[in-house]
Parts: structure tokens; C-alpha cells; sequence
């Protein structure tokens, strides 16, 4: 079957080549893949990975094999999958735990937009806690982990701190949930609750300054690429002890398809809106991987099978 590989002598990591069909385990479906997305952890594979292996972590598609064991959905099915690999083939074999069934009110493209960037927003602000009337900050507001979780953080009865670049990024911010959109950290004149960060780096160690007592980070990107040095003493001496915690939306979960299901219901009723700031078929990898590199995307992009 035809599928997107790494391919190190390629500009943007990937290329095309023919591999073996998956073989589904007993508790696994087998799934016809239409849609796919990108995201800034499969460009860190393609560094690590060895040549041939196929990457994509979160694909939809149509169930054509029901699991053995009797598990997940039947045959048929439009359905949002997750795994650590796979996604970008026609055919994937994914466990029934990281299945959920899309309605078929929602486009199956919209929905591959959410196992990776919005499972992780809600996995970061369920970890944080309740979230009524407290001030949350999200850097890196404009990428796809941003746009989910400044939605999903008004939806939890927040105040909203949105974190961009610069003003032009920040367009559009307001009108998903954003209370206020700052430049870097300027502008923010009183403590916050929550800090989710994507940024690291100096970044963080201001954001983590800015905490009240009890408050909390998780950290859940680190696009800056730059060490975090906090000042002496700086961790030491709260009242009320804050947390910073690292966030993983990986292998290893037993509950993603409970999440899943919370954010498709939230579509299915208008109250989350992915943002899709490219989309195109999938042999046009190289043009996502320059939008994505290059900063120049707001929210995901999404890779239609063709």
C-alpha cells in the first residue's frame, strides 16, 4: 500500500514509497484512512526514526476489519483513531481503545484535527483542575495545541490569557474565547492560575513567575528550543506549593476514548471549532511541513487521502 515515509534526503524529511499492509491483533480494527493531520512531533521522529518508517499519529477513516475479540466499532464505521505510527498509509491497524466513532454530522477531516493537539489540550486543563473563574494562560495561542485549549478553557468557565508573537498572529484569537490577547507576556498585570505552555525556554521561566500561590504549568510543548534557567530561589518561598507538570497525550493511556468522545460531542454541538489553517492532499506533505515550519499556520493542517 501507498504510504508517506521518512525519507531523510528529502527537504522536508518525508517522501512516498509501497509497504506492507498492517495485520490487525485481535483487538484491533483495521481502517480505510481518508484524512490525516501534522503535527510538530512527527517532524521530531523523522530525526530519530530510520528511514522507511511511517509516522502519523492520528488518522480517520472507514472501518473495512471489525476487531476479532469483539471489541470497538463494527464494520462500516466512520471513525478517529490514534497510535504512535500509521496514520499516513491507506491502511491502518489501530487498538479499539483508541477508536471513537465520528457522527456523521462532522466531516471526518475536521476530526482527524483531534486525537493529537486537542486531546492534549484537554488532557493538559483536566490535569490543571477545575477551572471556573480562575485566569488562564496559554502560550503559543495560535498553534493547533492553542486554539484548542483557549476554546476549551472558556468552555470551562475561565478567563482566557491568550500568548502570541505578534499582533498579526493574534488575529482571531478573541473571537474562539480569548478574554485578552498579549504580546509575549507584556500586558499581563496580575497573577494567573494556570500557565499551558508550548514554549519553554526563557518564556517559561516569566510565566512561571507570574503563578499565584497553589497555581500551576503544564507544559505541554517546547517550541522554543531554548533551556529554561530559573533564577535562584525563584521555586522556593510560595505560600501554597505551585506545580509544573509535563504533559503526554502518548501510549501507555487508558481513557483517550473517553476524551475523544468529550471532543467530538463539543463539535457535534457547536461548541468547539477546530482550526484549520491548511488543508490539501496528502502528496503534498512538503507544502504542510513549510507552513508548519515556517510558522506561518494557525491551527492544523490536515492531509486528505487521495
Amino acid at each position: 500500500m501507498k504510504a508517506i515515509v521518512v525519507d531523510p534526503a528529502s527537504a522536508s524529511k518525508f517522501g512516498f514509497a509501497e509497504v506492507p499492509e498492517p495485520v490487525p491483533g485481535p483487538g484491533q480494527v483495521l481502517v480505510d484512512v481518508r484524512h490525516s493531520s501534522l503535527n510538530a512531533g512527527e517532524l521530531y521522529m523523522a530525526g530519530v526514526l530510520d528511514p522507511g518508517a511511517v509516522l502519523g499519529f492520528e488518522a480517520t477513516g472507514l472501518v473495512v476489519a471489525a476487531a476479532a475479540d469483539g471489541s470497538g466499532p463494527p464494520v462500516g464505521s466512520r471513525v478517529m483513531t490514534y497510535a504512535d505510527n500509521g496514520g499516513w498509509a491507506r491502511l491502518r491497524a489501530v487498538d479499539t481503545t483508541d477508536v471513537a466513532v465520528v457522527p456523521d454530522s462532522i466531516d471526518l477531516g475536521v476530526a482527524a484535527t483531534l486525537p493529537v493537539a486537542a486531546g492534549t489540550a484537554l488532557r493538559a486543563l483536566q490535569q490543571a483542575g477545575p477551572l471556573t473563574g480562575l485566569r488562564v494562560l496559554v502560550t503559543g495561542a495560535v498553534g493547533g495545541v492553542g486554539t484548542f485549549a483557549v476554546q476549551l478553557a472558556q468552555i470551562s468557565g475561565a478567563y482566557v490569557i491568550a500568548s502570541v508573537s505578534s499582533a498579526e498572529r493574534g488575529k482571531g484569537l478573541r473571537e474562539l474565547g480569548a478574554d485578552q490577547v498579549v504580546i509575549g507576556l507584556d500586558g499581563i498585570d496580575r497573577p494567573v492560575d494556570v500557565v499551558i505552555d508550548q514554549v519553554g525556554g526563557p518564556q517559561l521561566v516569566r510565566a512561571y513567575g507570574l503563578l499565584a500561590p497553589g497555581g500551576n504549568v503544564q507544559s505541554v510543548g517546547w517550541s522554543s528550543q531554548q533551556a529554561a534557567t530559573f533564577p535562584v530561589g525563584s521555586t522556593l518561598g510560595r505560600r501554597r506549593p505551585i506545580t509544573l507538570t509535563s504533559v503526554y497525550n502518548g501510549g501507555g493511556l487508558t481513557d483517550r476514548g473517553t476524551n475523544f468522545r468529550i471532543l467530538l460531542d463539543l463539535i457535534d454541538t457547536g461548541k468547539l471549532e477546530p482550526v484549520i489553517g491548511w488543508r490539501d492532499t496528502w502528496d503534498r506533505i512538503d507544502d504542510a511541513v513549510s507552513a508548519l515550519t515556517g510558522r506561518t499556520l494557525s491551527g492544523k493542517a490536515v492531509l486528505d487521502l487521495t
